[in-house]
């Protein structure tokens, strides 16, 4: 065999090599962009799943007449998470009420809880009545609106959960972990004191438990904080497909939010880091009265004042 030859069958060979290396990276390729189509399809299609626009309520009256808050640009933002129990044959109650405020100049992030049985206004029903009622009368633009008129501040968002589901949301993100600051055992588990992690079934009983805490709901309200952020913390995290769908299945069936997909896409890019530190703040300071026979809570002015003002600053409102 020739020298000519020689070179030519290994020029071939060589040929065929590079033909198979660019077929398999062609393939990997599209497989990647059919993937990365697949994954940008199920979170578009859950977040139309979940959006619910308020109609009648568009943009708050407390910011600018006929201007939403602008999250493609940054601007801080509010929404109030509503934890509805919901039975058969019943309108339900927002059994947990927890307002955050999100500023990605700051960085940072408030949470407050609302005790439920705070005697309030009830906008759009004309009575003074426990704010978890709010819910209950007219639906979730009452407590939008009955919540904001509490804090004075605007209430751009909510995000609505049902609390008997949100077990699976737990599950979803691989359980969470917090830290538990009393010794307790609720529906057939035990809770010991420090970081202890917890499965969707666990998470569910510990947020419910008030009547053994010397602290009554606001006990609770410490301990629905602790799991919203652990819910946060680990869908943060997520780096697994099999785990991304599981959460987008639960959250698919048991969230709704009136805020839009491209919405979701400018807070994820724009205030990602403003996630990862939360503030607390509490109500504490004020008193139980009974009227007509009902026990109510009732705010101490100074404590309200002070959060307000606390929201008003986070938000960048004038006074």
């Amino acid at each position: 065999m020739s020298a000519r030859v020689r070179v030519k069958k290994r020029k071939k060979k060589k040929s065929n090599v590079l033909k198979w290396v660019l077929g398999i990276i062609g393939v990997c390729l599209l497989i990647g962009g059919v993937f990365a189509f697949y994954i940008f399809k199920q979170v578009t299609d859950t977040a139309k799943e979940i959006h619910e626009p308020i109609v009648d309520r568009p943009v708050s009256e407390k910011r600018e007449e006929g201007k939403h808050v602008e999250v493609e640009k940054g601007q801080p933002f509010s929404v109030l998470v509503l934890g509805v129990d919901e039975r058969e044959g019943d309108a339900g109650r927002s059994d947990t009420m927890i307002v955050m405020t999100v500023n990605p100049n700051t960085n940072s992030s408030k949470m407050v809880s609302i005790p439920r049985d705070t005697y309030t206004e009830i906008v759009g029903r004309g009575i003074q009545d426990k704010i978890n009622h709010s819910y209950a009368f007219g639906g979730v633009k009452m407590a939008m609106d009955t919540t904001e008129n509490l804090l004075d501040i605007p209430i751009d968002y909510v995000v609505q959960v049902n609390m008997e589901s949100f077990k699976d949301i737990v599950d979803a993100v691989g359980g969470i972990t917090v830290n538990n600051t009393l010794n307790f055992t609720e529906a057939g588990f035990t809770y010991p004191e420090g970081k202890i992690s917890l499965t969707g079934e666990e998470a569910l009983a510990y947020v419910r438990m008030r009547k053994q805490d010397p602290n009554g709901d606001f006990g609770r309200q410490d301990r629905q904080k602790q799991v919203i952020q652990g819910v946060i913390r680990e869908g943060m995290s997520v780096n697994s497909v099999l785990k991304l769908n599981a959460i987008l299945d639960s959250v698919g069936d048991n969230v709704r939010t009136n805020m839009a997909y491209n919405e979701m896409v400018d807070v994820q890019s724009n205030y990602r880091s403003a996630a990862g530190q939360i503030d607390q703040l509490y109500f504490e300071k004020g008193t139980g009265d009974t009227i007509n026979g009902i026990w109510y809570y009732i705010m101490n002015e100074e404590e309200l004042a002070a959060v307000k003002n606390e929201l008003k600053t986070h938000l960048e409102l004038e006074g």
